[in-house]
């Protein structure tokens, strides 16, 4: 029956506060509760918040990208031949080493993500909230992304550019591209990588918030608070 009611409210497109807590108002609530506005809001921010104390936080640990398949930094494509001929010729350690010091710079950046998700999560309205409850399984993950991507680059940048420096990724890059170009045959590549790792380390960083958010919404068992409970059972 609930479903139904969210169903209905979805075709009529409810943008208004007290439309959607009519619904709330009209669903059964434990020990004759009703959740209000700040409530619902606040379940938002509890499943927010949860993502990225239990998701992102992995990502500052050592290997935390480079061991994660669904966000380890690779190769920009145009390079990806440079990581190929490489393992060809049997430097594959070397190749190794290339994409660690890429991945050892995110874990660096992430660390410097938390304050600026923090702000962002204790700005959540209860028409954002709305909005995010009733919409696809990362609207909350594609909210965050609206309101730190620019922060969280601006951050991030200078990290990985210091971190470059401090593993001597210079170095480290610098005698794999030598390599590569002494192989005949392949033309030289002088790649600059800051902004591509910048970029691929925000991806990874939403993707882990992503992650836990349909855990949240898809099983009750990753609900593991009374008011998470409450609030996304509503769009159960």
């Amino acid at each position: 029956m609930w479903k139904r009611l969210i169903a209905f409210a979805l075709v009529f497109n409810l943008t208004a506060c007290a439309e959607l807590q009519e619904v709330v108002n009209n669903l059964p609530q434990e020990g004759g509760s009703v959740l209000s506005n700040a409530d619902i809001a606040s379940g938002l921010r509890q499943a927010l918040d949860l993502g990225i104390d239990k998701q992102v936080s992995k990502l500052t640990a050592k290997d935390g990208f480079f061991r994660n398949e669904l966000v380890k930094i690779l190769l920009p494509q145009e390079l990806q031949k440079v990581d190929k001929a490489l393992r060809d010729i049997g430097l594959d350690n070397l190749a190794d080493e290339g994409l660690k010091v890429l991945n050892r710079a995110a874990e660096d950046a992430v660390g410097e993500a938390t304050p600026i998700f923090v702000n962002a999560v204790k700005g959540i309205t209860f028409n954002d909230a709305k909005n995010i409850l009733l919409g696809n399984d990362d609207a909350a993950t594609q909210y965050l992304t609206s309101k730190t991507q620019t922060a969280l680059y601006n951050k991030f940048k200078p990290v990985i550019q210091n971190s470059f420096a401090k593993v001597g990724a210079d170095d480290i890059w610098a005698n794999l591209i030598n390599k590569y170009n002494s192989i005949p045959f392949t033309n030289n590549v002088n790649p600059d990588l800051t902004d591509y790792v910048t970029g691929e380390a925000l991806k990874g960083v939403y993707t882990m918030i992503a992650v836990e958010e349909k855990e949240i919404r898809n099983k009750v068992s990753s609900r593991t608070t009374d008011l998470l409970q409450k609030v996304f059972a509503l769009q159960d």
